[in-house]
């Protein structure tokens, strides 16, 4: 194709994109699941011509800014607190997952060697980061349960890679060594932790003597791609590094950031994520064509593949169960015999957790990555679209109605000594003996009355309803719907003003910036 025409395929997948988002926001659909199958069908509109992904150029694009996203705004807190349920799931999971998978391959397919097996299993195991983040966003889970898909999701991209690797390796070569592959495994993770901390680190650094609010921001963008690049030229494991990196900059992002680059950074950084997390929906369902027509069409998948295809899914979906529910009963026996700080999820919780397991954009490309050596490689391929998806429009359809059949409630005694009110009582107070002091200049004369008086009654007003939330919660939306008003009429004055030709182009902006300033602060105080 020519590079125009590429650009021009680019620029119709993004219109698509907004078009099959605003459909299935009208059909209350999740957005990936019409993007998996809008992409599917239009890769097979006469004319368009067929997409291959290139396997390493689509992790090096699309992982590490969407595991950077989930990394950034992690609560760390919660994250170690679960951490060993966390790398249950990361690392357990996903390597009974793929011990079941190569079984169960094994048995339907009994030509089709043992390394080949469980390398199906390692592209299969391991639930993906972004149709994970695709699914959640648009789900209420609790705390617990959201911590440890969202830990697992950026971990356990690592655990199936590496099994892969080796996979691999021993259906072409013929040997495999647990104790190296143990070690090896050992090694990236470590590494990893190293290379992305070191990163972090740096742009910490970096951001302190930088001084603009656009180079803070585009250093800020580069962070992902720097710790996932530096983490596969050194050896180690990208994924980790980059979830190490976005993990250490969420943490001093609050002290490094002014109040200008974090609403800019936030609002460019979601529409970046937002575009890429689509785009990679679209590019599995387009890439859909390439596959069946590289395995002989359709027909061929019918008639050859289907049973022990739809066999392997099933095996997928089950193995989770199998793993939680074990897992979850052990946990509970151990605990009754004195084990006390384990905490079992629970059959509701175990349920949800069970059916959260959705996969993507690493099993495809894994997948295609396969080299053409391989046994089985046209089944792996066939296999791993199906469990996308199956996971994807199965699971990410229904998730949400088994939350809600579901109910698993949030545990007791995890939450935070001070709710939302009262951590804004402590700031209102804080504030308001800050300005009490800096109200009076040195002679004792009162000079700034407006503000003094305005941070007292905050203050106090904050205090009086501490007890009734309700009522507090009544009280501020009241105040700010005023204040809301206030900005609109403010606005429609300002645009008269300047299609009248009585305030020039900068005016307008800088005002409206200050409005617009003031509205977010109004939307965000009523929320």
């Amino acid at each position: 194709m020519h590079p125009v025409e590429i650009f021009e395929l680019v620029v119709g997948m993004f219109v698509a994109i907004l078009a099959l988002h605003f459909l299935a926001r009208r059909l209350m659909l999740p957005p990936a699941a019409a993007l998996l199958v809008g992409g599917g069908a239009l890769a097979f509109l006469p004319g368009l011509p067929s997409v291959a992904l290139d396997p390493e150029l689509v992790l090096v694009l699309f992982l590490p800014p969407l595991l950077m996203d989930g990394a950034w705004f992690t609560a760390l807190g919660p994250f170690r607190r679960n951490l060993a349920g966390i790398l249950s799931l990361a690392v357990g999971a996903v390597l009974f997952t793929a011990l079941v998978v190569a079984c169960v391959a094994k048995l339907l397919l009994p030509a089709l060697p043992w390394a080949a097996c469980v390398a199906l299993g390692a592209i299969l195991s391991p639930p993906d980061a972004v149709s994970a983040r695709a699914v959640l966003q648009r789900v209420r889970l609790p705390r617990r349960l959201s911590t440890l898909l969202e830990g697992e999701s950026l971990l356990n991209d690592a655990a199936g890679l590496v099994l892969f690797r080796f996979a691999v390796a021993a259906a072409l070569t013929g040997s495999f060594s647990l104790v190296e592959a143990t070690g090896s495994f050992l090694v990236l993770v470590a590494g990893g932790l190293a290379v992305g901390g070191a990163i972090g680190g740096l742009w910490v650094l970096l951001l302190r003597s930088l001084g603009d609010d656009y180079l803070m921001i585009a250093s800020s963008a580069l962070v992902c791609w720097l710790a996932y690049i530096a983490g596969e030229l050194l050896h180690v494991s990208g994924v980790i590094a980059t979830v190490t990196a976005g993990l250490t900059c969420g943490w001093y992002q609050h002290v490094v950031f002014t109040a200008s680059v974090r609403i800019r950074a936030v609002a460019f950084w979601k529409v970046m994520t937002f575009l890429l997390e689509a785009a990679v929906f679209m590019l599995i369902g387009f890439s859909l064509r390439g596959v069946l027509d590289r395995v002989g069409g359709a027909m061929t998948v019918a008639e050859t593949m289907a049973g022990p295809v739809i066999l392997i899914v099933a095996a997928v979906l089950v193995s989770r169960f199998v793993w939680l529910f074990g897992g979850d009963a052990l946990v509970t026996v151990l605990k009754r015999s004195g084990w006390r700080r384990l905490r079992p999820l629970g059959p509701r919780a175990a349920l949800v957790m069970s059916w959260a397991g959705m996969r993507g954009v690493v099993t495809l490309a894994v997948a295609l990555s396969l080299p053409d050596a391989m046994p089985g490689r046209d089944l792996m391929l066939v296999t791993a679209f199906a469990v996308i998806f199956v996971t994807v429009l199965l699971q990410g359809t229904t998730l949400g109605a088994v939350i809600r059949l579901a109910a698993p409630g949030e545990e007791t005694g995890t939450a935070a000594p001070l709710n939302l009110h009262a951590a804004e009582t402590a700031m209102f107070r804080a504030q308001s003996a800050t300005v009490e002091k800096l109200a009076y200049d040195p002679a004792g004369e009162l000079v700034h009355p407006q503000l003094l008086e305005r941070y007292r009654n905050r203050a106090s007003a904050s205090s009086a309803f501490e007890d009734d939330t309700q009522e507090r919660s009544r009280r501020i939306a009241e105040h700010f719907d005023v204040v809301l008003a206030a900005v609109a009429a403010g606005r429609a004055e300002l645009v008269r003003l300047h299609r009248q030709g009585q305030i020039d182009d900068d005016t307008l902006h800088d005002l409206e910036h200050d409005l617009d300033l003031e509205e977010l602060a109004a939307i965000s105080a009523t929320g």
